[in-house]
């Protein structure tokens, strides 16, 4: 009767162990877009995050987040570029003063990832291809973004909310 015992409590143990720990979570997942208008399309520049006078219906190109609001914890971005033409990555950035500019390196014409709050990244993706980051994010303001050279200043960002 013991053996039995214990062959049942072991195999408990394995099953709780392949499904997690009591309380354990996955990763929020959310599914990202990156998109734009073909490579032939003229880029814009000055549609950046809180850019004076923003104008998004002049962006080419862009960053759709569904969902665009999460709850702290684990987060996992799929990240599609559906661009047919057009290499393109996505950033997370934390906004540590929402609705202040992110600071930007002119001659470079792209983010300063460094100064910005860089949480993580799905590199360069050439048209068609997929790639998956998951990050540990606490609430607050952020800003998911394409850091290739001239796609930020052109719309190329998407605002994302994590709530407690």
């Amino acid at each position: 009767m013991k053996t039995i015992l214990k062959r049942i409590a072991l195999g408990l143990a394995a099953a709780m162990l392949m499904v997690g720990a009591p309380g354990a979570q996955a990763a929020t997942l959310v599914q990202i877009s990156l998109w734009d208008k073909g490579a032939d399309v003229q880029m814009p520049t000055g549609i950046a995050y809180a850019a004076p006078g923003l104008d998004l219906t002049k962006a080419t190109m862009g960053i759709k987040a569904s969902p665009s609001a999460v709850k702290a914890g684990e987060v996992t971005f799929k990240v599609t570029n559906d661009s047919k033409d057009t290499v393109h990555e996505m950033i997370v950035m934390y906004l540590a003063d929402p609705g202040k500019p992110l600071p930007y390196l002119e001659a470079e014409n792209r983010v300063d990832e460094d100064r910005a709050g860089d949480k993580g990244e799905v590199s360069e993706l050439d048209p068609g291809k997929s790639g998956t980051l998951t990050v540990e994010l606490k609430a607050g303001k952020y800003l998911l973004i394409c850091n290739v050279p001239g796609h930020y200043g052109a719309g190329m960002w998407a605002e994302f909310t994590v709530d407690q």
